[in-house]
């Protein structure tokens, strides 16, 4: 049998640090990374044949679960049709018809092959549409990997130990403006000293990449205040909250209209895929029937695209699913609330619908400088005890964990119980 150790061991020699992406990577917490083999429902098993209740869902797509019947049924026969064409087929239509007809903020859609891609074309789009350069973004929120967007970053850069990245020209990011999460001021402040030259504000709604931190009230509605006053794009980001807080994401949960919105694997079923979309006479001026260009040879991938619809009809046909997702969520992000203040432990909990973080500081925490005070010695403490007890977390103190439709009461108690073992210890 084949070891995670020896997989990490011959991992190392041929790709860089072992990981494809450095969230896998199990540094922040001591550890070499669990390679899995297969999931089911709620389930990941590793190479080793040990089963973990998974609370990472593919870092949040899977809200109907890992392997779902339906959707699995639908990618085989898609498989035994073609996987690739490179060319239109009526599967992006169709897919983008329900879209545009069930998420009212979104007149018209363009399928990408990531989150970053996404972003980055949402900007550029940002920046056509309105003749101005710069962006303001929110330190701690975390818009993927393109060179403007690694600036005060979230997700796995936190955890890195590096502010931004190696590689990366001054040029690339001094139309980046960074403003403070939930402080209209500092967004005010930018507007101010930047006067018709800003294209967009992007944010996420509610930030899950410097753990989960939601919007104070008032936020989200005053950044739609100010973008109006001042003619620039509000952007939402919604790899990780849309169609997961609601169908609608956090636009539909905070009633929010946002002009353009990002999404990533969330909108392909967990498949590696992108969109973003907006008001119709934004998204026009994209190539071929507008000046601002973008283009992928393997976007809206046909298995990516069946895998995606099959899971929003689900999501849209089934409201109740919500419901199930709110309510688990309640029941362990408010479970672990009972507990931190049963046992007096100096940590604070976020949370929203089925997303939520524990933060290892006693402190609220309401942006990117009260994240950065958890002990995350003290987090990987945790986390070692939870793996052990065969629960999948995130390896890092900054990300979200996600619960899915296929959560039931008794693995969610089943958590709870190892949660309270370890604040007695």
């Amino acid at each position: 049998m084949t070891t995670s150790a020896e997989l990490m061991e011959r991992a190392v020699q041929v790709i860089p640090g072992g990981v494809n992406s450095p969230v896998r990577a199990y540094r922040s917490v001591g550890l070499t990374p669990r390679f899995i083999e297969r999931a089911d429902g709620p389930y990941v098993w590793d190479v080793e044949g040990n089963r973990y209740l998974d609370y990472i869902g593919s870092w949040g797509p899977m809200i109907l679960g890992h392997n779902n019947p339906a959707v699995r049924e639908a990618v085989v026969k898609a498989c035994e049709r073609g996987m690739s064409f490179g060319a239109a087929t009526e599967l992006e239509v169709e897919i983008a018809e329900f879209i545009c007809s069930t998420v009212p903020h979104i007149e018209m859609i363009r399928m990408v092959n990531s989150g970053t891609e996404a972003v980055m074309s949402a900007l550029r789009l940002a920046r056509g549409f309105t003749g101005r350069d710069k962006i303001v973004k929110f330190a701690g929120n975390y818009h993927g990997h393109s060179d403007c967007m690694l600036v005060a970053a979230g997700s796995g850069v936190m955890t890195a130990g590096v502010p931004d990245s190696a590689g990366v020209p001054a040029g690339c990011a001094q139309d980046t403006l960074t403003a403070t999460y939930n402080n209209l001021d500092s967004v005010r402040a930018l507007f101010d000293e930047n006067p018709g030259q800003i294209a967009a504000v992007i944010v996420e709604p509610v930030a899950a990449n410097m753990g989960v931190v939601l919007p104070a009230p008032g936020f989200l509605e005053g950044l739609r205040a100010l973008c109006d006053e001042q003619g620039a794009l509000l952007v939402f980001d919604e790899v990780i909250c849309g169609f997961r807080l609601a169908y609608g994401g956090a636009a539909e949960r905070f009633g929010i209209t946002p002009d353009l919105v990002t999404y990533g694997k969330i909108i392909g079923g967990g498949m590696p895929v992108g969109a973003f979309g907006g008001h119709h006479d934004i998204m026009e001026r994209m190539a071929p029937v507008g000046p601002v260009y973008q283009a992928g040879t393997l976007s809206g991938n046909p298995i990516a695209m069946t895998a995606g619809f099959v899971q929003l009809k689900e999501l849209h046909g089934h409201p109740e699913i919500y419901d199930r997702l709110n309510q688990a969520g309640e029941r362990l992000f408010g479970g672990i609330a009972h507990l931190l203040e049963q046992y007096e432990a100096p940590c604070t909990i976020n949370h929203v619908g089925s997303i939520g973080s524990t933060f290892f500081t006693p402190d609220p925490v309401t942006d990117y400088a009260s994240a950065k005070t958890s002990d995350t010695e003290a987090f990987a403490r945790y986390f070692r005890f939870m793996l052990d007890r065969g629960f999948a977390l995130a390896p890092s103190q900054f990300e979200a964990m996600f619960i899915s439709a296929m959560h039931d009461d008794a693995a969610i108690d089943e958590t709870l119980d190892a949660i309270e073992t370890f604040l007695k210890m």
